[in-house]
């Protein structure tokens, strides 16, 4: 049998949280695709997860959190227009790109930006996750670099199987296509 082939472990909530806490990397349902994430602040899960999606470090990756006050760090640091024009879209699949004016996230999820791509969702398993872990986790698309993002739990299974450590089971919200993504300093829509 190939390691490909191979069936993670499905994770409850909180098994989730302990794998993202001990370096781990896993798959979890998003508002339209499959995620694969780990801890931001983890310089190995982060690599690691990039390595499995083999996307180039300096690309870097979205953060998703459960509520503003989790990102409020990087809120409280825009002008008062921007933070209600973010704050109207969240919680949602909206991602801002957002300038990181006090430094506070890693270089290994900002690749060669400055700004750092943030998502307060409203999928309840990001939600729970982001909660019971207790800040922003890293939410990108399950799929290889430059391939088509993965809506089907049986794909998700048969091109990660053991290569990471784990899925959390469940459904995948409405959403059809991945968020959008807006630079919140120019208002232009990326994505």
């Amino acid at each position: 049998m190939s390691e490909y082939s191979m069936k993670p472990k499905r994770l409850e909530i909180n098994e989730a949280v302990k794998c993202l806490r001990g370096g781990g990397v896993i798959a979890y349902p998003t508002e339209a695709v499959w995620g694969l994430g780990c801890d931001p602040f983890n310089l190995h899960a982060v690599n690691r997860l990039l390595a499995l999606k083999q996307r180039s470090k300096s690309k870097g990756l979205i953060l998703a959190a459960a509520s503003i006050s989790q990102v409020g760090v990087l809120i409280e640091a825009l002008p008062l227009a921007q933070q209600k024009q973010v704050e109207s879209k969240w919680p949602g699949p909206v991602t801002w790109i957002i300038p990181d004016i006090s430094n506070i996230i890693p270089s290994w999820v900002k690749g060669q930006h400055a700004k750092v791509a943030v998502r307060v969702s409203n999928h309840p398993i990001v939600k729970d996750l982001s909660n019971a872990f207790g800040g922003m986790i890293v939410s990108t698309s399950a799929n290889f670099n430059n391939e088509s993002e993965i809506k089907s739990f049986e794909i998700l299974e048969r091109q990660f199987g053991s290569k990471i450590d784990g899925i959390v089971k469940g459904d995948l919200g409405l959403s059809r296509n991945p968020s959008e993504i807006w630079d919140v300093e120019s208002g232009i829509r990326i994505r």
